[in-house]
């Protein structure tokens, strides 16, 4: 009888630590805890269906979602000029930054909700080239991002750190520098609305 006991016991052990197992399983997955290597090509194409029928000028961005493009502060410079009319949201961002990752997921979202009469741009400062490609692989966004090899679009926008976010009205005035990453998309929202009303 007791030997048949000890074997109860362990097969209720063996079943405990599956369903233990299994709740730590789907709370993690839930929570987003398992990433893949690469995105999944639904994300990006859910993202440019949400943004369908944008201004021109914002299109011209979603059609470059997570590209990295070079030209430095004068292409930056310019792409602000041409995006007078609307209201910008500049995000300074690297691979190696530990508050961007976390952060980015997040600005995916709020990008994607506003990105037809709001237009976001990326910063990625002094990074290498595959880690931030790898990086907007696992996290795509919606607008490209200008690298920032030797920090003069940086200093263009007064941002000498990262993760900061940067704000623009319709006029192209400078209207907010946030340094330090939004904990929620109502924070960052609620800053779109008072500072790049769209």
């Amino acid at each position: 009888m007791w030997h048949a006991f000890r074997g109860m016991r362990r097969v209720w052990g063996i079943i405990g630590v599956c369903a233990l197992t299994a709740v730590i399983v789907v709370g993690v997955a839930q929570s987003g805890g398992f990433s893949s290597a690469t995105s999944s090509p639904s994300s990006r194409v859910s993202q440019r269906a949400a943004l369908a029928g944008s201004p021109p000028v914002l299109t011209a961005l979603h059609d470059q979602a997570s590209e990295l493009l070079g030209g430095g502060e004068p292409a930056f410079a310019a792409r602000l000029a041409a995006l007078r009319g609307h209201p910008v949201v500049v995000y300074k961002w690297a691979s190696w930054c530990g508050p961007c990752r976390q952060e980015m997921p997040l600005l995916a979202r709020v990008a994607v909700a506003r990105g037809r009469s709001v237009a976001f741009i990326g910063v990625d400062f002094n990074d290498q080239s595959s880690a931030a490609r790898d990086f907007l692989n696992q996290i795509p966004q919606s607008y490209p991002s200008y690298v920032d090899p030797s920090g003069a679009i940086s200093g263009r926008l007064g941002v000498p750190f990262q993760p900061s976010t940067v704000f623009f009205d319709a006029s192209g005035r400078r209207t907010l520098i946030h340094q330090g990453p939004f904990t929620s998309e109502a924070e960052l929202e609620a800053a779109i609305d008072r500072y790049a009303p769209g």
